[in-house]
């Protein structure tokens, strides 16, 4: 099985995805269901893109070897094609199956029971699988099975979409209480030095400047330091 390390997969854009996985409390006992109700040893919850495929959340009882933030080329998995078609994939055997008992991924990966469905935000854009290997063959294509899964991926997209509310709360009070401490901050300095207006006047203008400005804002700001 060929793998990137983890630490490499951790420093892009894609990082982030696994560290909003890695916060949703639920997942580990999501995974380890996953594992006993189908006998399978190896669960995942992957990020999947068009080119790419990363673990986000892993259970691994099979040392399969593949860990939170290790990446398989996205082509030679099955979850690309979920991405594509929006649908589960699912098989107990691989040899006994026509559809894949010369399929490159389960002959990649020494792969005998599969199974993978489609992990959807809240605006049903596609984000990855919920998915469990084998080598030995297994039944997760039992209808509990499948729907049980269902049910964990849709758990698990309604949690994505929670962790990014409370993130965009959480940025949305940190700026507040940054437009507060700055402006506490502009009328010290403007309180302190009122002898010298043009002193406190380019303080002012330099703390402004830390802040989010509109191009017009910015325009009057520069206005204030060039005007000292």
């Amino acid at each position: 099985m060929s793998a990137e390390p983890a630490s490499e997969a951790l420093q892009d854009p894609l990082a982030i995805d696994v560290a909003v996985v890695g916060r949703i409390t639920a997942v580990p006992s999501i995974l380890e269901v996953c594992c006993r109700i189908t006998g399978m040893g190896y669960a995942a919850v992957a990020r999947v893109t068009e080119d790419r495929w990363i673990a986000c959340a892993v259970r691994d009882q099979i040392d399969f070897g593949l860990g939170v933030g290790g990446e398989l080329p996205v082509r030679t998995t099955l979850c690309d094609e979920v991405r594509q078609q929006r649908e589960a994939i699912v098989f107990d055997h691989a040899d006994e199956n026509p559809a894949f008992a010369n399929h490159h991924t389960p002959l990649t990966y020494g792969l005998q029971s599969y199974i993978s469905v489609p992990i959807f935000r809240g605006d049903g854009s596609f984000f990855g699988t919920l998915c469990a290997i084998d080598p030995e063959p297994h039944n997760p294509s039992k209808p509990e099975t499948v729907e049980t899964f269902r049910l964990f991926a849709q758990l698990i997209g309604t949690q994505l979409d929670a962790e990014d509310r409370l993130a965009r709360s959480e940025a949305a009070l940190l700026d507040e209480q940054d437009a507060a401490e700055l402006r506490d901050q502009f009328i010290a300095v403007l309180g302190h030095d009122l002898r010298n207006p043009l002193a406190a006047i380019q303080a002012g203008a330099s703390l402004l400047k830390k802040t989010p400005l509109n191009d017009k804002a910015a325009r009057i700001v520069d206005q204030m330091q060039d005007s000292g």
